[in-house]
């Protein structure tokens, strides 16, 4: 067993691409994933599982049909399953999913925002 730590920012610093989370970690069944965030999403929900967004640098927005939550570095949001939600950032944010392995990040909504799954960096 190699015990090393994860460095979060040297693993931000590997890709560019933004909305195509990366994972870098496991936990039984639950994959921590990086991914970078900058304009509109696509409105979407996950019928089995929630979603956690932990916010690393920058500022994001979660909207939902009826309100939306704003999130700053430091801070995290568990968007319970089956609520349709829709992030947004004005200028690119840093943020860390927590989510059960195989969930597709544009849920059953599908379109050109749909990420490959299972990328490990």
């Amino acid at each position: 067993m190699d015990y090393k730590a994860i460095d979060i920012q040297q693993k931000l610093g590997l890709f560019d691409e933004q909305w195509s989370p990366r994972v870098i970690a496991e936990m039984n069944d639950y994959q921590f994933k990086l991914v970078k965030l900058e304009g509109d999403f696509v409105w979407h929900d996950h019928p089995d599982t929630d979603e956690v967004f932990l916010v690393i640098k920058g500022n994001l927005r979660i909207d939902f049909r009826n309100g939306a939550v704003d999130l700053a570095a430091g801070e995290m949001f568990v968007v319970p399953k089956g609520v349709e939600h829709k992030p947004f950032a004005e200028r690119e944010a840093e943020v860390m999913l927590i989510e059960p392995r195989g969930v597709v990040n544009t849920g059953n909504a599908g379109g050109e925002r749909t990420a490959e799954n299972d990328v490990w960096i």
